[in-house]
């Protein structure tokens, strides 16, 4: 399979090491599962720059990003900023899975079932 290439804007790398640096809690918990192609063979990247927006974490050969969202996600203008991040990724070709900080702590193995079934998916139609 080809690997496709994603711009993102040059700015972006050195944030996006500052926030692999200062990860969340969720963020910490959520890698320990997937870090290491845990998850079936398949490699996730922590904070990875796509277009002008960072994902917090993105498989490439499932174009797959997962977005963990702390309490600022219930605010209006954090989540128009997420609907407009979502439709370019959704643009690009990602697929974005959104999960809660509450689901990462409480239900992790929901989120990891939830993943998986992703990923059946997309091994189906290949």
């Amino acid at each position: 399979m080809k690997k496709k290439f994603l711009w993102y804007h040059p700015k972006l790398k050195e944030y996006a090491r500052q926030h692999r640096n200062n990860s969340t809690k969720s963020e910490v918990l959520f890698w320990m599962m997937v870090r290491n192609k845990q998850i079936r063979g398949y490699d996730f990247h922590r904070q990875k720059p796509v277009n002008y927006f960072i994902l917090d974490f993105f498989c490439p050969r499932l174009m797959l990003g997962i977005e963990l969202d702390g309490i600022t996600h219930h605010e209006d203008a954090v989540i128009a900023k997420d609907k407009i991040k979502e439709a370019k990724m959704n643009e690009l070709g990602i697929t974005v899975l959104r999960f809660r900080d509450e689901e990462i702590y409480n239900h992790m193995a929901s989120v990891l079932s939830e993943i998986e079934k992703f990923i059946d998916d997309f091994e189906c139609v290949q």
